[in-house]
């Protein structure tokens, strides 16, 4: 049975905690927080207003003098840029591996997760865009961007009046798709709403001179972000080396099968 940590208890963090200890095929057996949260040497249960679950939530750097059957094979990181890579050098040198959650990581930072990886040999899903439909928004803008390559293109993204990052790492990870198939769109504008209690939502607009077309994606419950962070550690579980959310999905495989089949159809 996998065993599993979760950093980070915010907001995504209780939801996936919730929701893995409703598991019965998976164990989580540490939580982590700030060395300065008030959640610090608090049963788990405590936060989540539920029964004691025995897992004290305590730093990322106590759980190395753990007994053996409490130091977990993946760690689920919901935290901040700045305690992610913090947790990520302590959990690589302890060859666990990570599913990188968190989101708002500058481009030095993310180079600073790739060497750690590589310098310990451990595995890492980087996966700031952790649900699986808004994954799949992503490759079918990905297609239609190739096949509408002078639309005009607009990116909408909506989040709670809490999320720090502007715009998300998600609508970020979009537009980059789409700049390498626009030919008209050297700027693709992004437009960030932070209100009320919105969980996520984006919109890809594509706008040619006599139609358009819409590709969104919107969570109802922060559940969707427990799913797809458990399909992630389920992912990396052995694995060594750094990935994305693509490659769970074999999305290269995929876009490979749909060229072939093109070239086909038209003759190739």
């Amino acid at each position: 049975m996998m065993k599993l940590c979760l950093c980070g208890l915010g907001r995504a963090g209780v939801q996936i905690a919730k929701y893995l200890l409703a598991r019965k095929d998976v164990k989580l057996v540490s939580a982590c927080s700030s060395s300065n949260s008030k959640k610090m040497g608090k049963d788990l249960g405590e936060i989540l207003d539920c029964r004691d679950t025995g897992v004290i939530v305590q730093s990322p750097a106590s759980i190395q003098s753990e007994q053996r059957n409490t130091i977990p094979d993946v760690v689920i990181d919901f935290s901040t840029p700045t305690a992610a890579l913090e947790n990520a050098e302590i959990f690589s040198k302890m060859k666990i591996n990570i599913v990188m959650g968190t989101t708002g990581f500058t481009e030095n930072e993310e180079e600073k997760l790739s060497v750690l990886v590589q310098k310990h040999n451990n595995g890492l899903i980087y996966a700031p865009n952790i649900t699986r439909g808004v994954n799949v928004m992503m490759f079918l803008t990905e297609l239609a961007s190739r096949l509408l390559e002078n639309y005009d293109v607009e990116i909408v993204e909506m989040h709670h009046k809490y999320k720090m990052d502007k715009p998300s790492g998600t609508a970020q990870k979009i537009s980059q798709v789409l700049n390498k198939h626009q030919l008209r769109n050297k700027d693709i504008s992004i437009s960030s709403v932070r209100a009320g209690g919105i969980i996520g939502f984006h919109k890809v607009i594509m706008a040619g001179e006599n139609d358009k077309i819409e590709i969104s994606h919107e969570s109802f419950s922060r559940k969707a972000f427990a799913e797809g962070a458990l399909q992630a550690a389920e992912f990396i579980y052995h694995k060594r080396g750094i990935y994305k959310m693509r490659d769970m999905f074999n999305f290269e495989e995929v876009l490979a099968d749909y060229i072939s089949e093109k070239q086909v159809t038209s003759g190739v």
